[in-house]
């Protein structure tokens, strides 16, 4: 009897196809989160980091 709920119960493979959905569905949206993270602040922010960086390491010593 046992043997047979565990048979008809079999949702052990579920796990980890479930499991790799999640984690696929989270690199994806991470990846896209990034890339437009990157594309908002390269075009603010880094072109007067980097000026400022290059002009700090800019001297005539």
């Amino acid at each position: 009897m046992a043997k047979a709920h565990a048979v008809l119960d079999g949702t052990v493979a579920e796990a980890y196809v479930d499991t790799g959905v999640k984690i696929l569905i989270a690199v994806v949206i991470g990846a896209l989160l990034l890339g437009g993270l990157y594309a908002l602040f390269n075009t603010t922010i880094m072109p007067t980091v980097t000026s400022k960086i290059q002009g700090l390491f800019n001297y005539a010593g």
